[in-house]
């Protein structure tokens, strides 16, 4: 089908893509807080009605289009159980602190308590968080730096928990890296060895 002017009409997975690319340019361009209906239309060159029969409002958008930009990384392996959780939260702590960090927040406090919001965040997060520290503490495990029974979710993922807590609690913009030291020294290492 063609509209006035001669351009294709898009339809199905092609307009939802046009549309997610440009809600995700416009939130790495200007945030969540200058993420429009208008703009992103604008810019997927289609009308908000089209948005709107997909995402029912900015906030649904937002986190459609913060999906399309946060990636998984690979967990390190620096030999040892204490390097590797330093380094996932030195990497957390920097990746939280950046632009597309700043965009997460954002999100989470325009969601507030809407659990619907919070449980699509969260299954990007809990999946992707979850992982690499279930892999270096499973390889931690065959070292005999920690107990078999720590191999669980809720336990891998304490030190996150924590560091997350440094930035919805308190504000910081970035967590100090004693504070990161203290949360794998005097909370993760004792939990997982002891369990």
């Amino acid at each position: 089908m063609t509209e006035a002017g001669g351009r294709t009409r898009r339809r199905g997975a092609t307009l939802e893509e046009a549309i997610l690319r440009a809600a995700a340019d416009e939130l790495t361009a200007s945030g969540y807080a200058g993420l429009t209906m208008d703009k992103v239309a604008a810019r997927a060159g289609t009308n908000k009605n089209a948005i709107y029969r997909r995402w029912p409002n900015r906030l649904a958008l937002g986190i459609a289009a913060y999906k399309r930009l946060a990636t998984t990384v690979s967990p390190p392996d620096t030999g040892e159980l204490r390097g590797d959780v330093l380094e996932l939260l030195r990497r957390a702590n920097r990746y939280w602190s950046s632009p597309l960090g700043a965009i997460l927040r954002d999100l989470l406090a325009a969601a507030g308590g809407a659990t619907e919001f919070l449980a699509q965040l969260q299954e990007e997060s809990d999946d992707g968080v979850a992982a690499p520290w279930l892999a270096v503490l499973e390889r931690a495990v065959s070292r005999g730096e920690a107990a078999p029974e720590s191999l669980r979710p809720r336990v891998a993922t304490v030190a996150i928990v924590l560091l997350r807590n440094e930035f919805v609690v308190r504000g910081a913009p970035s967590a100090p890296d004693d504070v990161l030291v203290e949360i794998v020294d005097e909370v993760f290492l004792p939990l997982v060895r002891r369990r």
